[in-house]
This record gives structure tokens, sequence and C-alpha cells, in this order.
């Protein structure tokens, strides 16, 4: 079974959601305390490739000193950033989204602003924590159209 991973961050760097969508189509986002070892080791159970958007850089790296978990060694990981690359294709997924037409209801929201929208929850606001849900669930379930995309491609986008 296949699954695709990312992470939001806070301003400090520490993990705050890891998305995942399993190739079944369950969406298991793990918030807060719940981004622990334990729930993420369920929350893969049966996986055997991960998919992610430069997470052999940021993603699996921050897991990895974070949680103790090296899912790069745990689980055949997938970048698609270098498949887009090999595709002439350059930049951040959003980017990405666009060029291919991709379509996304969080248009207009990056990394920076989900580490805001994650202090603006911290800070008691819970219509922020449904917004960053949400754009956590847009990057991990464009990861698999961009997947079938490539894939079909077969390495001519």
């Amino acid at each position: 079974m296949a699954a695709y991973l990312d992470i939001e961050t806070s301003f400090d760097g520490e993990i705050t959601v890891i998305g995942i969508y399993l190739g079944t189509g369950k969406l298991v986002q793990l918030v807060g305390e719940e981004a622990g070892i334990e729930r993420l080791g369920i929350a893969l159970d049966g996986v055997k490739t991960l998919y992610t958007y430069n997470g052999s850089r940021f993603d699996l790296p921050l897991i990895a000193h974070q949680l103790g978990a090296d899912l790069a060694r745990e689980y055949q990981c997938r970048d698609l950033m270098y498949d887009c690359w090999d595709n002439g294709l350059y930049g951040g997924l959003k980017k990405i989204e666009v060029q291919l037409g991709i379509p996304r209801t969080t248009h207009g929201i990056n990394g920076r602003d989900a580490m805001q929208l994650w202090q603006d929850y911290q800070n008691g606001n819970s219509i922020a924590l449904g917004t960053l849900l949400l754009y956590n669930s847009e990057d991990v379930v464009n990861l698999s159209i961009l997947r079938i995309l490539l894939d079909l491609a077969g390495g001519q986008i």
C-alpha cells in the first residue's frame, strides 16, 4: 500500500501536523501531541511506499530527528520533487500544482502561513486549526494526484 506524507511545523521548527493520505483514500492527520512515534506507526501500518514532495530533505529528516523514526529506512520512499525535476518542473509543490492544473481551495496559503495558523490556533483561534488541516489535507491528496500525472506521463510532461 502507498501513503502520501507531509508535515507542518511551528515557527520553532516543531512538528505540528503529520498528514498521511493512504492509498485506500483514508486521510490521517496527527495534530500536536498526537504527532508522535506510536501514532505514526499505527497510521502507517501496512504501508510499503511513502511519497513526499521534498520529503527526503525536509519531512523525513525532521521526523527522524524529533520522533526518532527513520522512515527512509523503514519504507520505500519516493520524493516526487525529483520526478518533477526529471520532467522539467521546478519549484515548490504549489507552483507545480498550478503548472499541472491541480486544484486547491487553499490557494495562496504557504508554509509560513501554516506556521502562523498553528500559532493562531495555539492562541485560541479554533478556525485557524481547521484551515491548517485543510491546507495539509490538500498537500497530501494533491501528492497522490501528482504521482498519477507523473506516472501516466511516463516522463513526458
